[in-house]
């Protein structure tokens, strides 16, 4: 058996980040990790119960020896197998979010044996994630980009505290994934801005439409035209929340979001105001990556044939342990270039790898 390699969960942003990535990089490239001190950097270290579904649910998917873990543990061990298609259920019981058992699931269910379908439940606009509407519309079109799909089907949705919420995503595994570049955009607009905005619970869906209207104060309709929809949650009614989400394509064919969330008393039309500024001040920053989808590509130009650059803003600590745990698993290089002011490029030589677990047939 291949020796077991050991992952210190407490190094830089020393949270779940550093879980997930090191249990999906394992179950793709077959190398057995141990993940010690998981989570040392939180106030309650240790497997949570995202965490814990997160990595139940890859080691199904790929038969995988899974010791130590348990709700409150600070060390596992994971020896995968075989990825195999099929339908697998991850229900965290709690507001855990949804996009991250997507995060570590995705990357896996593309190099599987056959059709992927997840059925994942859980929080789907919870804090301290992305809402499953940024995974949807801004990190599914950049995952375009390298050659891989997936499709959705938000069934119920769900908020902090209960959860409830019910995502099913359908994942065809591909053969490799190709490198991207995202970058060499100058801004010369006009882009359509999308804004998407929704209350939950018994709030008033006029605050949608606030949210929408004070984002809309902050961007120059002639330039860019601005689509809007605001929308109440008539299905969930247990806990108020709120939200909004602004996307733009570009014409390099990537596209560029922001988006917040609340749950307590906001000013709806200054939260939105708020929101519009930062979208537009991304916008004419010139990169082709938000703060949110920057680390969330590191697996995939880790993975990819060929060189990838993205042209992002400041290096994210989240990226950082990406690329950490990327170099360390799977000993890709990566270079952080800078460019002007606080924009900086990502550069990276994939491994090319190649879904053995496909047929030649398929």
């Amino acid at each position: 058996m291949t020796e077991i390699l050991d992952i210190d969960g407490s190094v830089l942003e020393g949270g779940g980040q550093i879980l997930r990535n090191s249990i999906s990089l394992s179950a793709i490239l077959g190398i057995p990790v141990r993940v010690k001190n998981i989570r040392a950097g939180r106030k309650k270290p240790g497997l949570a119960a995202q965490h814990l579904k997160g990595i139940q649910l890859v080691a199904e998917m790929c038969q995988a020896k899974l010791s130590g873990a348990h709700i409150g543990s600070t060390d596992i061990q994971f020896i995968p197998g075989k990825i195999r298609g099929g339908q697998y259920l991850a229900h965290i019981q709690t507001a855990g979010s949804v996009s991250l058992l997507l995060q570590v699931a995705l990357p896996c269910a593309l190099m599987a044996d056959s059709p992927v379908i997840l059925d994942l439940k859980g929080g789907t606009n919870v804090d301290m994630a992305p809402q499953i509407d940024y995974m949807n519309e801004i990190f599914r079109e950049n995952l375009k980009h390298f050659g891989a799909k997936y499709s959705w089907k938000i069934i119920k949705r769900g908020y902090f505290p209960r959860g409830g919420g019910h995502v099913q995503v359908t994942v065809n595994p591909i053969r490799s994934l190709k490198g991207v570049t995202f970058h060499d955009r100058l801004y010369r607009g006009p882009h359509f801005v999308n804004i998407w905005s929704f209350v939950a619970g018994n709030l008033p869906v006029k605050i949608a439409y606030e949210m929408a209207n004070g984002a809309k104060e902050k961007i120059d309709i002639i330039e860019h035209p601005v689509y809007t929809n605001c929308i109440k949650d008539q299905q969930y009614v247990q806990n108020n929340c709120s939200g909004i989400l602004l996307w733009s394509p570009l014409v390099t064919g990537g596209v560029l979001g922001a988006d917040a969330l609340f749950k307590g008393s906001i000013d709806p039309f200054e939260a939105g105001q708020k929101i519009g500024a930062d979208f537009m001040n991304l916008i004419y920053s010139g990169v082709s990556l938000d703060s949110h989808a920057q680390d969330q590509m590191i697996i995939y130009m880790c993975l990819a044939e060929g060189k990838s650059i993205v042209h992002t803003g400041e290096i994210t600590l989240h990226t950082k342990t990406a690329i950490h745990i990327a170099e360390t698993i799977a000993k890709t290089k990566f270079t952080i270039r800078p460019d002007e002011e606080d924009k900086n490029f990502i550069e990276c030589t994939g491994l090319g790898i190649f879904n053995k677990n496909i047929s030649i047939n398929d």
